[in-house]
């Protein structure tokens, strides 16, 4: 039994671009499905598809990697964890890498970037930072 999935996928993420493998797999859930689409529509990934069944679905993500090769996300964090629950109001929400990164966040409006959450002043739940 798996006590994170959402950590999972995005170790997933992070062992893949260190391979230079040109995607990723893993199975899917609503949460892990909006949280690869606020990484891909921030540039950060490639394409996100669902592929399979209605009864296992499966996440695909396409990796984007730099001129040089390495992979685009440099580093992400995991912050609100099974274990701790991390939640930020959107006056409280900081800055990641000078504006380069971002956090994501899950709201009563769905998962949407920091930015996003401090223009429409609401904060949620901090599930990860990425840079």
């Amino acid at each position: 039994m798996m006590t994170d999935p959402v950590g999972d996928m995005l170790a997933r993420i992070r062992n893949a671009g260190g391979a230079r493998h040109a995607q990723v797999r893993c199975p899917a859930s609503k949460l892990k499905v909006a949280v690869a689409r606020v990484l891909s529509a921030e540039g950060f990934v490639g394409e996100v598809r669902l592929e399979g069944d209605g009864k296992r679905p499966v996440l695909s993500v396409d990796l984007r990697y730099q001129d040089d090769g390495s992979l685009m996300i440099e580093g992400m964090r995991r912050v609100s964890k099974p274990g701790r629950r991390i939640y930020r109001a959107a006056d409280e929400l900081k800055r990641i890498r000078a504006g380069l990164g971002m956090s994501i966040l899950s709201t009563s409006k769905g998962v949407m970037c920091d930015r996003d959450a401090r223009a429409a002043n609401i904060g949620g739940e901090v599930i990860c930072e990425v840079w």
